[in-house]
């Protein structure tokens, strides 16, 4: 991967399909009339968070692979000659369900699937009532921009993942996101909460001396079943550097198009200075496969 112009869509979704679809199309519009030659789209864009609650009747939202998402990003992306990194509720097969990334090629066709491996269950973010684990592994996605390691949301706390993306060939670690605030929690604990979001996976990117993008979804989203309660998504949509740096920034309450420039070249720098990947101590990490060392 040489130098690459990325565009990461940060919006806000309604309760109308359609809307949000139109939504993220002109966005991806306008990211391309700007260069972006890769556009990530955040978790679950073409709804709002549905797992606040446990309704079995939000199964209808679910759909297939290839299918109305996979076949309207891929008009667009031969259209505009972008590859377009998507996510949607895959409906597997009845009773079968999972938290899916999808990239799209600059030619319209499917280049690859991520299914989501790690299923949160808090208040709010109930996804172990939808979802069904991944079962693809960590294995990055080759395209015609780079390979990429595509990993979605809570899976972005988790090291071990980006390190197996890294050392299955990754150029780039991608997060498509959907994370906010719980309504009830104090401004200390939102600003704490959002801190350690963007440092864990700035961690990621020097550990594995990767840039890394991480698009999160913005705007307040009620609960279905209470009005007054739901979820502040904290938008903050970034890009980072292989050493870690910020390349860029998205504000927390609005909708954007972030652009950025990446030099694949970096990685290769980093990585001869910071060779974390050479001393790597594999014959002593035998006990990362238990749960806990009792």
């Amino acid at each position: 991967m040489t130098t690459l112009k990325v565009a990461l869509i940060q919006q806000s979704c309604s309760n109308i399909r359609e809307e949000n679809m139109n939504k993220s199309a002109q966005m991806i519009r306008q990211a391309a009339a700007s260069g972006a030659r890769l556009v990530v789209l955040q978790e679950l864009h073409a709804s709002p968070y549905f797992c606040q609650v446990e309704a079995p009747p939000l199964f209808d939202l679910a759909e297939s692979i290839p299918g109305p998402s996979t076949h309207f990003f891929g008009e667009l992306a031969e259209e505009l000659h972008v590859v377009i990194v998507t996510s949607l509720f895959e409906r597997r097969a009845a009773g079968l369900y999972h938290n899916s990334a999808v990239v799209i090629e600059k030619d319209g066709s499917i280049a690859g699937t991520y299914r989501k491996m790690h299923i949160p269950d808090d208040p709010g973010f109930y996804e172990k009532f939808y979802f069904t684990p991944g079962d693809l592994g960590f294995t990055p996605i080759k395209t015609s921009v780079g390979t990429l390691g595509i990993l979605v949301c809570w899976d972005q706390w988790y090291p071990e993942a980006a390190r197996l993306m890294a050392l299955a060939g990754a150029d780039i670690l991608i997060y498509p996101t959907a994370i906010g605030w719980d309504s009830a929690d104090m401004p200390e604990e939102q600003q704490r909460q959002r801190d350690a979001w963007v440092t864990v996976q700035r961690g990621h990117a020097i550990a594995n001396g990767l840039p890394l993008l991480a698009v999160n979804r913005v705007g307040f989203e009620a609960s279905s079943q209470q009005d007054a309660n739901g979820i502040q998504f904290w938008g903050s949509s970034f890009v980072a550097g292989p050493q870690g740096e910020l390349v860029a920034q998205a504000s927390e309450n609005g909708e954007e198009i972030l652009l950025v420039e990446i030099d694949g070249k970096n990685s290769e720098a980093v990585r001869r200075i910071w060779p974390f990947l050479r001393d790597r101590r594999i014959d002593a990490y035998g006990d990362l496969l238990k749960r806990f060392r009792d």
